[in-house]
């Protein structure tokens, strides 16, 4: 894969901020108060179909703070560092942060304090089988537009176990439509593979094609795609949203480094860290419809110095995401 000269260098930037926002993380879990600055936009940016005031996190990527510190601070930290959209991937805590759990109306009110959003969680497939409703209401109380899973359609990788998969999915989002939410899945790269009884066909075209375009949408996480690219060629990420805009209100924002020693040819970075072909992505997708663009980084937990740790990674990628999209 060709790789685009970008407007900025991203590991100068990186070594040039890193030992400044060690420093703002760390106060801010502290208390402190002091914004980000924001790099000035770029030219030419207004017809960018993903909001830069809109940039959002999934969780999971400081899944080691929600546990540790709890929503309260974790959540305070990322209005501060700017984040607008906050995808969950769960919804508990140390209970020896109260006492006990956390609940969902404690979640929501600590979100609107924040002046942050609820834009999608991520539930197991398990869960939408045996508790829809449940995950639903969860949904609603916490103010959520979107309800997803990143688990695979099906771990049957036939065109007929993806059409079976496709039914069960559109079942799961008419209920979704009916409460007004919209249903997702997340990709990871075995849904671009081929299916192993008919070699020519990509599983995840079965998906798309079969699933409702009115019930069920598509959380494209843009690193995994890139890695179906390599492992199994054939495909442009940004074509499939170009084709069908609106089924795509959600991105995963991760970046990779390219390793021709990782079977995935790509290692996960923080954002601006890597190679992957981001500027060229955003411009290929096309000015349709609108696509919230949400920060992870699976290895961020690992993040020294710690603190800040993953905290540190995320106000870093916020930072070269809000250069990107600017």
């Amino acid at each position: 894969m060709s790789h685009i000269r970008k407007s900025f260098d991203r590991r100068d930037f990186l070594r040039a901020t890193a030992g400044t926002t060690v420093a703002l993380a760390a106060a801010s879990v502290a208390g402190a108060a002091t914004a980000s600055a924001a790099p000035a936009p770029a030219a030419g940016r207004s017809n960018l179909s993903i909001p830069k005031d809109r940039i959002g996190i999934q969780l999971y990527s400081i899944r080691d703070k929600v546990s540790s510190l709890g929503f309260a601070v974790v959540l305070a930290e990322l209005a501060r560092i700017g984040y607008q959209e906050i995808e969950f991937a769960g919804y508990t805590q140390s209970t020896s942060i109260l006492g006990r759990q956390i609940t969902l109306p404690e979640i929501r009110t600590l979100l609107d304090d924040n002046g942050l959003r609820a834009v999608g969680s991520h539930v197991g497939i398990g869960n939408l089988r045996s508790n829809l409703q449940g995950e639903l209401d969860a949904a609603q109380i916490l103010g959520m537009p979107h309800l997803g899973t990143a688990n695979a359609p099906s771990n049957i990788n036939t065109v007929a176990g993806y059409r079976a998969a496709a039914d069960e999915f559109n079942v799961w989002g008419a209920a979704a439509t009916a409460r007004g939410l919209k249903l997702y899945q997340h990709n990871h790269a075995g849904e671009f593979a081929f299916a192993t009884d008919q070699p020519s066909v990509r599983l995840y075209d079965v998906f798309l094609k079969n699933t409702d375009p009115r019930h069920v949408y598509l959380e494209l996480d843009i690193y995994w795609a890139y890695v179906g690219q390599y492992r199994w060629p054939g495909f442009d990420p940004a074509a499939y949203v170009r084709n069908q805009p609106y089924r795509y209100p959600l991105f995963h924002m991760k970046d990779g480094d390219a390793n021709s020693a990782n079977a995935n040819g790509f290692d996960i970075v923080e954002f601006g860290a890597g190679d992957l072909p981001y500027e060229k992505f955003v411009r290929d997708i096309g000015p349709r419809a609108s696509h919230v663009g949400i920060w992870e980084q699976d290895t961020a937990p690992n993040t020294l110095p710690n603190p800040p740790g993953s905290l540190g990674a995320a106000e870093r990628s916020f930072t070269a995401l809000k250069g990107l999209l600017g």
